[in-house]
């Protein structure tokens, strides 16, 4: 188990999924509080990283596209702080944040996850149901149906045509923009039928952000509605040079090299395939190794480098 602890959270890998538990500290934001600890399984990540910094570090997990409806819903358009895949690491921890790192990599390189784009979420949505306010309304959703409420901010000609219950059937997409500056955010939903309306706070289908504390918030209801759409990427072909190894089709028989007429060319990925599974094998028994405390941390990071350049 590799685990890191901090005000900021906790993250914990136990080789197969990495749990990220928020902090309880003042400072946390509303958003990951509200969702808690998430269980990423190592198939969902792409990636991680640590940034060292003079005053403080962050770790850093990079999804595959598609991997999980919060990021799809709002398109990488979280700040930084209401970020559930980012880790604030204080300097006496950048130590373990590097083991982290190096451990989750290393795990990355052993099971063979590709980095290339999902055709199915791998995380949840969040539980249900929901009801956040926010700007000019209360957006709610209980799997079945979103219901738009608005209060005494609403624009008159919105406010006047009451209440919206929209059909997860009826519902095209979801649109999620925090406000910036002067300008207006929006919680958006794009229903079959319904007119084009370019500013939300005129849109009876959405709900205007104008920054405030719990305005993140509603970035759950739009994962919430997300994750039981259809998945963006379902109806859409995949290059065979993008399929995962493990998921793509066999190669028709027209398609198979010819190996029975040259038999020398097919031995030698055959030969580097065998010893990379040997490498694989290897680095796997140095991690038991070092775990058993056979190994000392610097014997296995010497014995780990010597493998991963044959690599």
């Amino acid at each position: 188990m590799a685990e890191i602890i901090q005000r900021d959270g906790v993250w914990a890998f136990d080789g197969d999924a990495l749990r990220l538990t928020p902090g309880r500290d003042r400072n946390v934001s509303v958003l990951r509080r509200t969702l808690d600890e998430l269980a990423v399984p190592l198939g969902a990540l792409a990636g991680i990283s640590f940034e060292r910094g003079r005053r403080r570090g962050r770790l850093r997990l990079r999804l595959r596209d598609g991997a999980d409806p919060l990021l799809h819903a709002t398109g990488g358009r979280l700040a930084a702080p209401h970020d559930p895949y980012q880790l604030t690491v204080e300097p006496a921890r950048y130590g373990v944040a590097e083991y982290v790192t190096d451990e989750v990599r290393e795990a990355l390189l052993l099971a063979r996850v590709p980095s290339t784009p999902v055709r199915e979420y791998l995380l949840p949505g969040p539980p249900l149901p929901l009801s956040v306010s926010a700007g000019d309304g209360t957006a709610s959703f209980d799997g079945a149906r979103v219901r738009l409420e608005w209060n005494w901010k609403t624009e008159g000609t919105k406010a006047a045509a009451g209440p919206r219950t929209l059909a997860l059937a009826d519902i095209l997409g979801v649109e999620w923009q925090p406000s910036a500056g002067l300008a207006s955010g929006c919680l958006r939903f794009r229903v079959a039928g319904a007119p084009a309306v370019e500013r939300a706070a005129y849109d009876p289908n959405a709900v205007e952000l104008w920054g405030f504390k719990r305005d993140p918030l509603t970035a759950l209801v739009a994962a919430a509605v997300q994750a039981r759409l259809p998945h963006p990427a379902a109806a859409v072909p995949v290059p065979e040079s993008a399929q995962d190894p493990e998921t793509a089709p066999a190669p028709r028989a027209s398609q198979r090299p010819e190996t029975a007429r040259r038999p020398e060319a097919a031995r030698e990925p055959e030969a580097a395939e065998a010893e990379h599974d040997a490498l694989l094998r290897r680095l796997r028994r140095l991690g038991e190794l070092r775990r058993a405390g056979v190994l000392t941390d610097e014997e296995f990071t010497t014995a780990k480098q010597a493998v991963l350049k044959r690599m």
